[in-house]
């Protein structure tokens, strides 16, 4: 199967339909799939569902697609750092389902292992059990949590084989697993590509067969959430 595309307009080509939910991995700015992000951003694809931890921040990462209007629903545990979420939730423009972010990571994890719903006690006793079944097992209260499967998976790693089996690197793992294993497709961006038998297949994160399509995305420019800097110190 030919997984390799040469950019991420041709890697989406036919997965992006209007009101499809996508899975996005990322946390913040980090291990975010930039070039994928983009692409969908000029594909004019609108009325999104988008499960992912955060929004990004104004103007980058998911931040772009809520400029633009593209995402009617956010599935997400922290929205903080970005103003026009917050503007756009508040003035009621766009859906929110706030979700604790271990219960966010499981649930993608249990949609991606066939697993539809587990019983959890995060949020017993708090608005985020509204709604939900409620369990007991061995005294204590459990609800239940609905695993998350997606039509589309978009992901970032830091480096491939040819068959598409990942490798993400250090904090940039982040959501990114679990999150390409609940889409439906799975479509990754990565910034090296080897040739197959060049990875220690002990050191896989995301073996080959939940990636169906890839994309060299290098070079990156790193961007900073927020710069700290010292003052100078006077001579």
């Amino acid at each position: 199967m030919k997984k390799i595309y040469p950019d991420a307009a041709s890697a989406l080509d036919g997965l992006l339909v209007d009101g499809i939910t996508i899975c996005a991995g990322g946390f913040g700015l980090c291990g975010i799939p930039e070039r994928l992000i983009d692409a969908i951003r000029d594909s004019g694809v609108k009325g999104l569902t988008v499960v992912s931890n955060n929004a990004g921040i104004d103007n980058e990462g998911l931040g772009k697609l809520l400029r633009t209007r593209q995402i009617r629903k956010m599935i997400s545990s922290y929205v903080g750092e970005n103003k026009e979420f917050e503007r756009q939730y508040l003035s009621g423009e766009l859906e929110v389902e706030f979700c604790p972010q271990g219960t966010l990571a499981e649930r993608c994890r249990a949609g991606g292992a066939g697993i539809p719903g587990f019983y959890t006690k995060t949020g017993v006793g708090t608005i985020v059990a509204e709604g939900k079944e409620e369990k007991v097992f061995d005294g204590e209260t459990y609800i239940l949590e609905r695993g998350i499967r997606a039509d589309l998976s978009i992901v970032k790693g830091w480096k491939a084989d040819e068959a598409g089996n990942l490798v993400f690197r250090k904090t940039a793992r982040n959501f990114n697993q679990p999150m390409a294993t609940a889409g439906r497709v799975c479509v990754a961006e990565v910034e090296e590509i080897v040739p197959v038998g060049s990875l220690d297949p002990d050191c896989i994160h995301l073996p080959s067969i939940y990636v169906k399509r890839m994309i060299l995305g290098a070079p990156y420019d790193k961007k900073i959430e927020f710069r700290t800097v010292r003052e100078r110190e006077a001579a």
